[in-house]
């Protein structure tokens, strides 16, 4: 089996910590369904919004809203902060452009 270690000896990574973070990177990238559930986790225990939950999950807002329904989890109405809001604005237009 190869190590971490393996890889930073022979060059291929400069330390540990970049061999797990192309590990992690390709890992959510070949499982979507990892990459929604930890959007889940982070939007009901971090208070992100559906806008950044959605970006986090590789899907549209509208996508991650009616995930979030399916799994019978609440909506949070209404962004915190005015970033929020702006990502929410944001995710919209960028819908809008993508069905036009």
């Amino acid at each position: 089996m190869v190590t971490v270690q393996d890889l930073v000896k022979a060059k291929l990574y400069a330390d540990d910590n970049a061999v797990i973070v192309d590990a992690l990177r390709h890992l959510l990238r070949d499982r979507p369904d990892l990459r929604i559930d930890l959007a889940i986790y982070r939007y009901q225990h971090e208070a992100i919004s559906l806008a950044r939950a959605a970006d986090l999950a590789g899907v549209s807002w509208l996508q991650m809203r009616d995930i979030l329904r399916e799994r019978g989890l609440p909506l949070q109405l209404g962004p915190e902060t005015i970033e929020d809001a702006q990502a929410e604005v944001d995710a919209v237009h960028q819908e809008l452009r993508a069905r036009s």
